[in-house]
């Protein structure tokens, strides 16, 4: 686990955009337990694709009129245990960290795993993600 001082900027990236953090499995099984309305779930991470790729697409895909109801966010290698209950919710796909999946009724409705975000742009992503949102939301 790393120091809190060295996440926080890390965090403050997706809070500061109104996404919700999860902390604990509690908190996790609160909100994403209904899923009737779009929800975003990013799983955030400490490494270069979440800082150059991951995050920044989130922050552009959120620019879109279309968005998710509920922004949340789990932090992988720091909150284990909420991460570990926030995959339960990704059905069908193996942990990856950074992810983003748009959980919808239950289901992923759309899913980016980590080697879909490693050595693609920002930009690029964000695409995805809209297209997504325009989709499911």
């Amino acid at each position: 686990m790393y120091p809190e001082m060295l996440i926080a900027p890390m965090r403050q990236e997706l809070t500061r955009l109104g996404v919700q953090e999860l902390k604990t499995p509690d908190e996790v099984q609160a909100t994403l337990s209904d899923t009737s309305e779009p929800t975003l779930l990013v799983v955030n991470s400490m490494c270069g694709c979440a800082a150059r790729n991951a995050r920044p697409a989130v922050a552009l895909a959120l620019q879109n009129e279309k968005k998710p109801v509920k922004l949340t966010t789990v932090f992988a290698g720091q909150d284990q245990e909420a991460t570990a209950a926030a995959r339960a919710f990704i059905h069908g796909y193996p942990p990856s960290s950074p992810s983003i999946a748009l959980l919808k009724d239950g289901e992923v409705a759309h899913m980016i795993p980590r080697h879909q975000i490693e050595g693609r742009t920002a930009e690029d992503i964000a695409q995805d993600l809209v297209e997504a949102f325009n989709r499911y939301c």
